[in-house]
């Protein structure tokens, strides 16, 4: 029987149901408290450790607005047209702004934390499969990596493993905090590509 990639099946739609949920800043818990799905049964699918049933997936499919096909994998190219990003609210009012459609591999999205008004605690830390890229656009992001506090501020850019423990937050009371994130859910990192030095050829190595 050729291998038509059906038993990659559980492994896959479990990293592209993992991608949709943290696209949209959505966390197991809040995910389970909106579906009614368990937390215990929800990680098991995102890891590929249990098949999903129909009605699992329909539930997530509505609770991440995408399509059945999206998470299948086997949505067209051009399905539908573009529809505008709409901004997401998670528990802590950070707002979500997806700017990729697709849920698989590599995606982007950006972030805003309100303003506090009093000093914030550590962020809470989390961690899971992946490669994560954030660089701050307005304002001073808390940036909680392992054991380490880093407080990065507008055009600085922080990269790291999520198996990382890691958590962020507004760092001050100057004002919200503007980010963007671009996330390799399967471990895909940015490649930097940079022009050839000075006196030599494009084409010499």
């Amino acid at each position: 029987m050729a291998d038509d990639g059906i038993a990659d099946t559980p492994t896959a739609l479990g990293s592209r149901l993992r991608a949709a949920r943290e696209q949209r800043g959505a966390t197991l818990t809040g995910v389970g408290c909106a579906t009614g799905i368990s937390l215990s049964t929800l990680s098991r699918i995102e890891t590929g450790r249990r098949k999903p049933t129909l009605e699992v997936l329909l539930r997530l499919a509505k609770e991440y607005d995408v399509s059945l096909d999206e998470l299948a994998g086997t949505a067209p190219a051009a399905a539908a047209g573009p529809r505008p990003p709409v901004p997401q609210r998670s528990g802590n009012d950070k707002a979500v702004l997806p700017l990729t459609r697709y849920v698989g591999g590599l995606h982007a999205h950006k972030h805003v934390l309100p303003a506090i008004d009093a000093p914030p605690a550590r962020p809470r830390q989390v961690s899971h499969d992946g490669y994560e890229w954030l660089c701050v656009l307005y304002g001073r992001l808390w940036l909680a990596l392992g054991d380490q506090d880093l407080v990065l501020t507008a055009g600085e850019v922080a990269e790291f493993d999520t198996r990382t423990a890691h958590g962020v937050a507004n760092a001050g009371p100057d004002g919200p905090v503007e980010y963007l994130i671009m996330f390799g859910p399967q471990g895909e990192r940015l490649r930097l590509r940079t022009p050839p030095a000075p006196g030599r050829g494009a084409g010499r190595p």
